[in-house]
């Protein structure tokens, strides 16, 4: 089996740098938190692109910092309006942490600026820390996700079996930071990341384009696509039964309530679990299905009457309130259930 050793990659890293780096100069693409790069943007676009693609992350970003262009802004807001301005982003805790770190950083007297001062931050990871500390500090910490990882499983033609991600990073993370540059380590974690998510994809990766083609092991052996081996994620399925009850132009919806770690402020449609009621056959409007990391989960949406004893459950619960419709903007929605919700009113 044909292989580039990490030691011989890391004796070409110079050239291995020259050819990546000039085509990152001429190829990256144009993206707001590149021009006019701030410590702000380059913060901001980190924790919205954790686990989310960046034609989704754009307007977003945007809109963000129309309305909270610096840090001291965005440690002033409330939390209802920052996560208004995160609704369809998902995980939520992101920007929970987000505006945590702000406040954290508009108080700390001394600014952090090394990777292990930035970790004492909320939201902060051991590749969140290297992404912004290279590229704002020019701290030498390399990044390491999944496109770094994809990137050197192949340059090495690494076919050892990973348990998780999590495992792989690991691995890979020595071999990255002997690739970063004593000059300009921001503009090769860039480059890196740039090429995972342009040219070196997980399946049909542009082989006979990339820049580094010439130093790829699994390239030379014709099995890019195959690497790098992650163990297979066990799948969970999970079933829930929701509920629509809509009485005189008012919706019934839960609120996300401080125990509830990851909603927490977020209106989703109650489960029949919530009401004390059990759907039949007869009361299905739709259902749905989506993915959460793990969980393939499957949504039934029931339509439920506003019975006196609904009302008497609606009343003593924190978390159950009606929505009046004309209201429904203002409030903070997880992103599917605003769909469902608008789908089924036009119903």
């Amino acid at each position: 089996m044909a292989q580039t050793s990490p030691a011989s990659l890391v004796n070409s890293r110079a050239a291995f740098q020259c050819a990546l780096h000039g085509w990152y100069a001429l190829h990256q693409r144009r993206l707001p938190w590149r021009d006019s790069p701030s410590l702000y943007k380059t913060v901001v676009s980190e924790f919205m692109l954790q686990q989310t693609q960046v034609v989704t992350v754009l307007p977003y970003f945007d809109r963000w910092l129309r309305a909270l262009p610096d840090f001291a802004a965005l440690a002033a807001a409330p939390e209802a309006k920052v996560m208004k301005l995160w609704e369809g982003l998902g995980y939520y805790s992101r920007a929970r942490n987000l505006h945590k770190l702000a406040q954290a950083w508009v108080a700390a007297p001394a600014k952090p600026r090394t990777p292990a001062e930035w970790r004492e931050l909320p939201g902060i990871g051991p590749y969140t820390a290297a992404a912004i500390t290279s590229i704002s500090f020019d701290e030498s910490a390399a990044v390491v996700d999944g496109n770094v990882v994809r990137i050197l499983a192949r340059l090495t033609n690494e076919h050892r079996q990973f348990r998780d991600g999590t495992e792989a990073v690991k691995h890979f993370t020595p071999l990255a930071d002997e690739l970063i540059p004593g000059a300009h380590p921001g503009t090769h974690n860039q480059a890196m990341m740039e090429l995972g998510a342009t040219v070196c994809f997980r399946q049909k990766p542009l082989c006979l384009t990339c820049p580094v083609a010439e130093f790829c092991a699994a390239r030379r052996c014709g099995d890019p696509e195959t690497l790098p081996r992650l163990k297979p994620k066990q799948i969970e399925a999970k079933f829930v039964i929701r509920t629509f009850c809509l009485d005189r132009d008012r919706l019934l919806l839960r609120r996300g309530h401080a125990s509830a770690k990851l909603l927490v402020g977020l209106h989703e449609l109650p489960e029949a679990s919530d009401l004390g009621v059990k759907p039949t056959a007869a009361t299905l409007v739709a259902t749905k299905r989506r993915a959460i990391t793990r969980f393939a989960i499957t949504e039934a949406i029931h339509a439920v009457k506003p019975t006196a004893a609904l009302r008497a459950t609606i009343s003593r619960s924190d978390s159950l309130e009606w929505i009046p419709l004309d209201q429904l903007d203002r409030i903070t929605l997880s992103g599917p259930h605003r769909r469902w919700i608008q789908e089924l009113l036009k119903r």
